[in-house]
């Protein structure tokens, strides 16, 4: 007779819960399950930094959230682009990808 020998293995990764729970973005899939409407309520109950949506028009990724202070140093085109040609070749319809954007500017100035 055999003995069923069963054994088990759990891990976890725990990490402390930050507010607001994005870092810098989100990029939403056009068929993710929770649209932009909804994250960027919950954003705003969750977090004092202000979110703006960037409408997209494409077959894979249908909406952006990204921090108000971001757009300050990139316009909503420029976003928009990067993410078409950088993020979407990685994503699907119906995935959420969060963004952590590094935006570096270089200045000069002549006296």
């Amino acid at each position: 007779m055999h003995k069923e020998r069963r054994h088990y293995t759990i891990r976890a990764r725990v990490t402390e819960f930050l507010l607001p729970p994005i870092e810098d973005g989100l990029v939403l899939g056009r068929h993710s399950p929770i649209g932009h409407v909804a994250v960027s309520r919950a954003l705003g109950l969750l977090s004092v930094t202000p979110f703006e949506h960037v409408q997209v028009d494409d077959d894979v990724i249908g909406d952006i959230l990204v921090r108000s202070a971001i757009l300050r140093k990139v316009t909503a085109p420029q976003l928009r682009d990067f993410v078409l040609s950088s993020i979407k070749p990685f994503m699907g319809p119906e995935e959420i990808i969060q963004l952590n954007i590094d935006v570096e500017i270089s200045l000069e100035k002549e006296v």
